[in-house]
């Protein structure tokens, strides 16, 4: 058994252990590799300040158009002239100034689970259905969200396309001090365990 002295630098080791991962949980998650040229993609629930990172983002890289992933809103589509957040951020997108023929709403139905697959998997079979090939998918995402949104674009567009990724950080704060605020330390926690789950128990189902 341990001594007390033992104890205490094995109580002291897990500490440090746990604080690296704390502060290196948000960096990890929100991560930031892109692959410019292609075409660019962002989620259309995102909010109206990343869509204008997006503008600029496509007139900077080279794109060759903008897809707007997104799925049926859950409240308020009887009020809404638009149904899905794919068309909404497109629209957005549009009103902000970008040429509807840059622009491209791909909507996915009602899902309940694996959503961001699920839109991966739309765009996929756009892409498909319009004899489009490629090679290069840039992603644009909220924070935490960048690293397993990646994941599941990589697993949905599948071998032959590199997918890179752009991680927005929030208007409010960073991911590095994403344990300050109570919004934070949700998003953050959740996104761990969605990434851990995408990693090691996520299996696409067979098209």
């Amino acid at each position: 058994m341990p001594t007390l002295r033992g104890w205490f630098f094995l109580a002291l080791g897990v500490t440090a252990l746990a604080l690296i991962g704390m502060l290196g949980i948000g960096p990890f998650l929100a991560v930031t590799d892109s692959v410019p040229g292609g075409v660019l993609v962002v989620e259309g629930w995102e909010p109206d300040y990343m869509l204008e990172k997006a503008i600029a983002e496509f007139k900077r890289g080279n794109y060759s158009k903008l897809f707007v992933t997104g799925l049926p809103l859950q409240q308020g589509a009887p009020l809404s002239e638009y149904k899905n957040f794919a068309y909404i951020g497109a629209a957005t997108l549009v009103k902000l100034g970008m040429s509807t023929n840059d622009v491209q709403a791909v909507p996915t139905g009602n899902i309940r689970r694996d959503r961001t697959y699920a839109t991966a998997l739309s765009l996929k079979r756009w892409f498909r259905d319009h004899d489009l090939a490629p090679t290069k998918v840039n992603l644009m995402t909220g924070g935490p969200h960048a690293r397993r949104s990646r994941l599941m674009f990589e697993k949905a567009l599948g071998k032959g396309v590199t997918v890179g990724v752009i991680a927005i950080p929030p208007s409010d704060g960073d991911e590095e001090g994403w344990w300050h605020s109570s919004q934070g330390v949700r998003t953050t926690i959740d996104e761990a365990l969605a990434y851990t789950y995408a990693r090691l128990l996520f299996y696409p189902p067979q098209e």
